[in-house]
């Protein structure tokens, strides 16, 4: 009866497995699987084998939270392209932060982040693209005709294209703005085009 403590604390070990499983959002998962760290070396160290409960103290937890949060947080970003050009009339700066605000709250529901990379002219754009510098770019129609946007449409501002299929897909259901039209651009290694 006196030892029952150890095994509450031996109990908590498949709950904090199972809720770091079953976790949705990375950096819940990393703090949860912190506390798994943290009650396993506790357990160790209640057995008796402290120089176990040292490692999975620094090793296994502090290490390990440590490369996943790095990992975590470069993995989780969409690098979009964009042209820098001071000479956009303020509809279209204003339907740009529109479309930036609508991207950031689309990949904020998936826990990522939204890093626009500027570029001065569209060769620039398109092979950061090819060669996989960015997993999308987006530009005013005007600099893309040749990539697919409809010349002399005026409705739409800007032109996206995306060479990731999973992130095309999720944009593609849920940009509601209208004024983008978007594409999906293999990159050289499969070497097609899909609009």
């Amino acid at each position: 009866m006196t030892d029952s403590y150890v095994y509450v604390i031996t109990a908590l070990l498949p709950l904090a497995a199972s809720m770091v499983v079953l976790q949705i959002n990375p950096y819940h998962a990393l703090v949860i699987r912190g506390i798994l760290g943290a009650v396993a070396a506790m357990v160790y160290a209640v057995l008796g084998a402290a120089d176990v409960a040292l490692t999975e103290a620094l090793v296994g937890t502090m290490l390990a939270i440590t490369l996943y949060a790095i990992t975590v947080r470069s993995s989780l970003v969409m690098r979009l392209g964009v042209i820098k050009d001071e000479s956009l009339g303020a509809d279209k700066n204003r339907y740009f932060e529109q479309l930036i605000d609508e991207l950031q709250t689309i990949f904020g529901k998936r826990h990522m982040r939204l890093e626009l990379m500027t570029y001065t002219n569209t060769q620039a754009l398109h092979r950061a693209l090819m060669e996989k510098e960015v997993h999308a770019i987006c530009a005013p129609s005007e600099y893309s005709d040749r990539d697919g946007a409809v010349p002399g449409d005026e409705k739409q501002l800007y032109h996206t294209a995306i060479r990731i299929q999973r992130i095309y897909d999720i944009i593609q259901n849920e940009l509601s703005l209208p004024g983008t039209t978007l594409t999906y651009v293999s990159t050289p290694d499969s070497g097609k085009k899909h609009s």
